[in-house]
């Protein structure tokens, strides 16, 4: 690992995120309802807090398999039913939103948990929102470069003035309500894009490595170049740096592959066909759930294995898991939120705390 070494100013922190899919029980056809799915959400994010898991994020589509379009407003009904977690949306979909609304979404959601609020920005894995909000997909770069900086801007300053090409002009405009927090934190998603890495680097802003295929090895650059940007650009802030994956965890090992190879095939099948992917079969799902694979899914010991490994690779503070790809039985679920949070967190966190101080 290139560049500076973890920093033990801030305790390893693992979390969970979802899309909340909607998508059909990939044995019976079935779908349940979008009130029952959103109940389904609460009742994990409530498990997570329990359990004192760190972080639980929601995802934004636009698409009839998902019922998170607007996350800040379950996050907020997340916050009436949550004590310590932390609150992020993963992702906001930045470059098709307007970051005046985004701000006082999330500000508003800060007062709400009492400063427990994140945005977690990025461009989004799918294209929807662009023509539903009324923007060009060629402006793709522009729109998210310039409304990230508008965003930056709302953060730092009551009042703002403020002027772009793809939005209306501020001038000593007032942005209201203020957060709890003196700074809501703004994290920077990415997938593969160097120059997202060095942008957050360069910003001083944490940063998110999504993890869904591949294998993790092919990450480590960009985990090298966003330190070492980060430090050339003379930042003395704490870096800051998550993995988010797809992830199962079941009693064992077998039993976690049978219980989420179904619907991850469904939906990453689907994806597939629409961008030209041929279909995932089950001998590259079990390929990937390997040590030097893309997805965490197997028993508690397995996964507790596969974390440690990865931190050796990335030295990173933050670890989601999006716990379930398409629609999985709830009781499924909630089982392995209680593996994370009884099995996996406490080791982890032992183990990685260790390295961290014989670094000191």
């Amino acid at each position: 690992m290139a560049g500076t070494p973890p920093t033990p100013k801030r305790p390893f922190e693992l979390g969970l995120y979802s899309f909340a899919e909607l998508t059909p029980d990939p044995l019976t056809g079935q779908k349940i309802s979008p009130t029952e799915r959103i109940k389904n959400l609460l009742e994990t994010a409530e498990l997570a807090d329990d359990l004192g898991l760190d972080v639980f994020g929601l995802g934004e589509h636009h698409r009839p398999d998902f019922v998170a379009s607007a996350p800040a407003v379950i996050l907020a009904a997340i916050a009436a039913r949550t004590k310590r977690i932390r609150l992020s949306s993963a992702v906001t979909v930045l470059s098709s939103d307007d970051p005046v609304r985004v701000f006082q979404n999330f500000a508003s959601l800060d007062l709400v948990s009492q400063g427990r609020a994140e945005i977690m920005a990025g461009r989004g894995s799918f294209i929807e929102s662009f023509p539903l909000f009324g923007y060009d997909l060629n402006d793709y770069d522009e729109l998210f470069a310039e409304k990230l900086e508008l965003l930056l801007e709302l953060r730092e300053h009551e009042r703002v003035s403020w002027s772009g090409k793809h939005r209306p002009s501020l001038h000593n405009a007032g942005i209201y309500p203020r957060p709890h927090q003196e700074r809501l934190p703004v994290w920077i998603a990415v997938g593969g894009t160097p120059q997202s890495v060095v942008r957050a680097a360069q910003l001083s802003l944490p940063l998110a490595i999504a993890i869904i295929g591949g294998m993790p090895e092919h990450f480590v650059p960009f985990a090298d170049l966003y330190r070492t940007t980060f430090t050339k650009a003379g930042h003395r802030e704490a870096i800051q740096l998550s993995i988010n994956s797809h992830g199962h965890i079941a009693d064992q090992s077998k039993v976690a592959a049978d219980e989420f190879f179904p619907s991850y095939a469904l939906v990453m099948s689907k994806i597939g066909r629409e961008r030209g992917w041929p279909p995932i079969t089950r001998q590259q799902f079990e390929g990937s759930r390997s040590l030097r694979g893309a997805n965490m899914v197997g028993s508690p010991e397995e996964v507790i294995e596969k974390i440690l490994f990865q931190h050796e690779l990335f030295g990173h503070t933050r670890l989601l898991l999006q716990l379930s790809i398409g629609t999985m039985p709830h009781h499924q679920v909630m089982h392995a939120i209680e593996l994370l949070g009884t099995k996996v967190a406490p080791v982890v966190r032992k183990e990685i705390a260790s390295r961290v101080g014989a670094v000191l």
